[in-house]
């Protein structure tokens, strides 16, 4: 397994290579608000965008993008469209722009990927990440791995099939896409970067993200059956940008679902971080959380985080302090509304030996309490 591998290389393959933790429900939320189910008929709605009175859904094991119906299905805007899983409009809703990626599963290698605008009278552009991040690899400026390995290290390492040292390898996963100025941010999970790509499809790097360093512990060891050799060794995974969204002020907000096993034996590594475009400044914001997949801005300052594994959406507030905020079974994707309301996706439960659940798209909305979605304006 490749340590950069995890939840956003599809829900398939995820169920291979990870061991999810029971999810949390829905229920022994308190005084907190408590989802209003808008939609069981979905699977695994990587992103959602808001634009008007549409809520638009990428699905990427339907490979679907649409709108969400009052019905609770989806009105097919693109089809047939391959690991699709980042959606946005632009300010105007002139334009869609979705992500795609084909993943060849017998190798576990993605073959296209890349971003898809569609304007007005059929107008369609395709902005090819995966030929940019092969002319350009811009995270071969990061070393990921052990340094100075030992050679017991070396074997140990060889033998689970975790790189030992190597710089960032050839690799684009187009995940998440935002609307920013004229033109668009994409967080590739794959090439572990950032892209601005214009109106026009050409693309350029806005930032890499940096390598996330973790000592392997000896619960770590145990559980992948590695020598005491191993035990204190920090390795640098990568980063895996999950998502990217845009604030008023024109700062960029990534979170990050670091390489290697997303599980509790690495512990809680999600990060979310902040990027200053006019300056080219990366700050992490938070970190600790349990597979964070998706973020979204509320209207007071504070950030919602979905993590996967935790079953649950956290806050982090101005200050930079993060608390829980809602327990929810497998949340994937959390978008904010103008009024203060978050539209969340979950998933099917990924672990056969969980009872199967639906995919959901939900409302959550403080003092809310008619049981039924408050329709979007």
């Amino acid at each position: 397994m490749r340590p950069s591998r995890a939840l956003v290389a599809g829900v398939a393959a995820v169920a291979l290579v990870l061991t999810a933790p029971a999810m949390a429900s829905a229920a022994g939320n308190g005084n907190k608000p408590k989802p209003v189910v808008a939609s069981e008929q979905v699977v695994a709605p990587f992103n959602l965008a808001l634009a008007g009175p549409q809520l638009y859904v990428a699905d990427g094991f339907m490979n679907l993008v649409g709108t969400l119906a009052p019905d609770g299905s989806l009105t097919p805007v693109a089809v047939d469209q391959p690991g699709t899983s980042g959606v946005a409009t632009s300010p105007d809703g002139s334009v869609l722009a979705f992500t795609t990626t084909v993943t060849d599963e017998a190798t576990f290698t993605n073959t296209a990927s890349g971003l898809n605008l569609w304007g007005a009278e059929g107008q369609k552009i395709y902005a090819d990440t995966l030929a940019f991040e092969t002319a350009n690899n811009p995270d071969s400026v990061n070393q990921y791995g052990v340094d100075n390995p030992s050679q017991c290290v070396i074997d140990a390492l060889t033998a689970v099939g975790f790189p030992v040292s190597y710089q960032g390898a050839l690799d684009s996963h187009a995940y998440s896409v935002a609307s920013y100025g004229s033109g668009w941010i994409v967080a590739d999970a794959g090439a572990n970067a950032l892209w601005s790509i214009d109106a026009a499809g050409n693309i350029n790097t806005l930032a890499v993200l940096p390598p996330q360093p973790a000592v392997i512990t000896a619960e770590l060891a145990a559980a992948f059956q590695l020598p005491d050799c191993v035990v204190g060794v920090t390795y640098a995974f990568e980063p895996v940008p999950t998502d990217v969204e845009v604030a008023a002020d024109g700062s960029v907000y990534v979170t990050t679902l670091p390489g290697g096993p997303e599980t509790p034996a690495l512990g809680a590594r999600g990060a979310l971080w902040k990027f200053t475009p006019s300056t080219g400044a990366l700050a992490k914001v938070a970190d600790g959380f349990l597979g964070a997949t998706n973020l979204a801005l509320g209207t007071k300052g504070e950030i919602y985080v979905t993590e996967y594994f935790g079953g649950k959406i956290s806050v982090v507030k101005k200050n930079g302090k993060k608390s829980d905020y809602l327990q929810l079974a497998n949340p994937i994707a959390v978008e904010s509304t103008a009024d203060g309301a978050l539209w969340a996706g979950t998933t099917i439960n990924l672990d056969p030996s969980l009872p199967p659940v639906p995919g959901t798209i939900v409302q959550i909305k403080e003092g809310h309490t008619t049981g039924k979605p408050i329709p979007l304006k």
